[in-house]
């Protein structure tokens, strides 16, 4: 991966949808080396995916829950299993497996307080394994993207 193929990177992690000669003329190739240089990014797995970012409010989903889980035992068989049924839950946008006091923390977004207390209560609780949760909830959005840095 070249110079150019960074910043090509970084024009499509600001907005997928400029089109190949915009892109062009931002990167001074032709449309077709532009072209080229994404389906090649694609093929190698360097573009895993295009995705459309939704406005939680106007979906009625803007609050923001940070749920911290623990495992009551880290067997391969309880993680697979815990892992397996939470990707399975529509709340839940992020899950991470961390270090430190935790096993997991899920990111998950849901209308309101009432909401994820149904959440927690009907989904949450019932997964196998857990031996306890912590919820953080966001206050206010300081940073969001999904885009990083290539250096």
């Amino acid at each position: 991966m070249d110079a150019i193929d960074k910043k090509l990177l970084g024009f499509l992690q600001e907005d997928t949808k400029r089109t190949t000669k915009e892109l062009s003329l931002l990167l001074n190739l032709s449309v077709t080396a532009v072209y080229e240089r994404i389906k090649k990014l694609e093929r190698e797995g360097v573009i895993t995916k295009y995705v459309a970012l939704l406005d939680r409010v106007k979906l009625d989903k803007s609050f923001v829950v940070f749920c911290h889980i623990k495992l009551n035992q880290h067997t391969k068989d309880f993680i697979t299993t815990f892992e397996n049924e939470v990707v399975k839950l529509t709340e839940v946008s992020e899950c991470y497996h961390v270090s430190g006091d935790y096993d997991y923390i899920l990111k998950v977004n849901v209308k309101d307080m009432e909401e994820y207390r149904e959440f927690m209560v009907t989904k949450l609780t019932g997964l196998q394994h857990i031996g306890s949760t912590h919820s953080s909830f966001m206050i206010g959005e300081v940073k969001y993207t999904t885009a990083f840095t290539l250096n």
